[in-house]
């Protein structure tokens, strides 16, 4: 048995949410890719206490976003409750890409704009098997062609949120627009027999940034 982890003294748990903050705040806006640097500007602190607070960027990423993962496999769980499973589908993924309208950095986490933590391996793991049988229920109930998979709603996530990032400052709300275009695209496909492994999501969000 390891021994229980101390709790932060006073003047360091304040410091640690000072950076939790600002990080929160410049990555909504900028995405992923804000420095350390900048973090620890916008919080008022030094280099020296990011890094004791969050020695790899990994650290501060799983602080950051664990709680708006949770919140994206709470909204898979609560689609498999539809009665409808197509209502299901709609309602998870556009719920999903709302709070990543309001945070650049987690469409940027969850589409794998840079590498996928273990945190988003989890919950990728988590939402799949909900996905799967939500699109065998719709397929049943003739709401999705015979072949629709998985891989096919990662192509819908990908390109809409690629709308959603082109258009954040011109158009906050297209890609709604877009959602709603992707979507009934792919009700209506006529899909071949030969549908794609689901070893094809990977690709499809780890690809992106090549």
């Amino acid at each position: 048995m390891t021994d229980p982890v101390p709790p932060l003294r006073r003047d360091a748990e304040r410091n640690r949410q000072l950076l939790l903050r600002a990080a929160h705040e410049r990555m909504a806006v900028e995405g992923l890719d804000v420095s350390y640097e900048d973090i620890a500007r916008a919080a008022g602190t030094g280099m020296g206490t990011v890094y004791r607070r969050f020695p790899q960027r990994q650290d501060l990423l799983d602080a950051l976003f664990g709680e708006h993962i949770d919140m994206v496999i709470g909204f898979a769980e609560q689609a498999w409750r539809y009665e409808d499973a197509w209502a299901g589908l709609t309602w998870f993924l556009e719920r999903q890409l709302e709070i990543e309208a309001r945070s650049r950095g987690l469409g940027e986490l969850l589409r794998s704009r840079h590498q996928a933590t273990a945190l988003v391996q989890r919950a990728h793991e988590r939402m799949t098997p909900l996905v799967t049988d939500l699109i065998g229920r719709a397929v049943r109930a003739g709401q999705l062609p015979a072949g629709a998979t998985p891989a096919d709603f990662a192509a819908v996530h990908v390109m809409v949120g690629s709308v959603l990032d082109a258009s954040r400052t011109s158009g906050p709300q297209l890609w709604r627009r877009a959602l709603r275009i992707a979507l009934a695209g792919l009700r209506h496909a006529e899909l071949s027999d030969d549908p794609p492994d689901d070893a094809v999501i990977g690709h499809l969000y780890n690809d992106q940034t090549k």
